[in-house]
């Protein structure tokens, strides 16, 4: 018996200090990849930081790659004077706050339901919400539809239409899936009712999906414009997001290219005027998703797979 603890302890070191502890080749090779892969995902926001600092010749010469030319912050300075850019911002937060805010509470008190083995109906309310995925009766009747609810140019047309998510239904109602029956039958044996089962043991439980699909519903609800284009006329540009006005930006630059090519160099003057200033609302426009990412990465993993299985 000594012997053999003695073999172990002989043996030991060298499993400690073995050829698996030392880099090799392809470690190195996976560093600089990775490092590579950064580099070249960083690069186009990169690019578009720079050209929002840089001056109109630079931009119309084409002169501006990583780093600004001729630098200068005036875009961004007719971007924050301009009434119609602060109003679009700020209305575009308070439009993904509420949005959020229903879609959220919506997905929540149709996916806890769907937990209930005694629900009545329960595969066909499940069938109908994974029909509405794949078909669709178009945008005509649907615009039809919001005409005759009266929600065209208003703000809650940019809002209830779009307001549930069945995907993300899916995702929820599969983690509460994942989440013990006992402790629901538990709670139910001390009579909790099934609003105090979802607030004191479902939602406590269920922050990493929470949190996911916050963040689904906030990039999508920031990003969107073309229910705002098609729901929303100019006489209540009020109710325009940011990303419309972006929209707008690149139809006039496409413009200006445009009689840039037949020759006119006053206009490819003013392109780069509009370039300097199209970058920088694209970065005005993606400098908040890109703050609230970090503060909900360590739940989306997490969030997305669990209760993707069911044991």
């Amino acid at each position: 018996m000594v012997a053999n603890e003695r073999d172990f302890k002989d043996k030991e070191p060298a499993v400690l200090t073995g050829p698996r502890n030392k880099k090799t080749v392809m470690d190195y090779v996976l560093v600089l990849f990775f490092i590579g892969a950064v580099f070249v995902t960083f690069a186009p926001m990169l690019n578009i930081l720079a050209r929002s600092l840089s001056g109109a010749q630079a931009l119309a010469l084409s002169q501006v790659g990583l780093w600004p030319v001729d630098f200068h912050i005036d875009a961004y300075r007719m971007i924050f004077r301009d009434s119609a850019y602060t109003h679009a911002l700020w209305f575009t937060t308070y439009l993904t706050v509420t949005a959020v805010i229903v879609s959220m509470t919506l997905t929540i008190f149709c996916a806890f339901p769907l937990t209930y083995d005694k629900l009545r109906g329960r595969k066909v309310f499940t069938i109908f919400m994974i029909l509405t995925m794949y078909f669709s009766a178009g945008i005509i009747p649907f615009y039809l539809l919001l005409a005759d609810l009266s929600l065209l140019n208003t703000f809650w047309v940019l809002v209830i239409p779009n307001a549930l998510s069945v995907f993300n239904v899916i995702i929820m109602r599969a983690f509460f899936f994942a989440i013990p029956h006992s402790l629901k039958e538990s709670a139910e044996v001390e009579g909790a009712n099934p609003f105090q089962v979802l607030v004191k043991i479902y939602l406590p439980l269920a922050t990493p999906v929470l949190a996911t699909l916050t963040l689904f519903y906030a990039v999508g609800r920031w990003n969107g414009f073309a229910d705002a284009l098609m729901f929303i006329d100019s006489a209540h540009s009020h109710l325009h997001p940011i990303q419309l006005l972006l929209w707008r930006l690149l139809q006039a630059m496409t413009n200006i290219e445009a009689a840039a090519m037949e020759g006119f160099a006053d206009a490819a003057w003013g392109g780069g005027i509009t370039e300097s200033l199209r970058a920088a609302t694209i970065i005005i426009a993606t400098v908040p998703i890109l703050l609230l990412y970090p503060w909900l990465q360590r739940y989306f993993i997490s969030g997305v797979t669990l209760g993707a299985v069911k044991e």
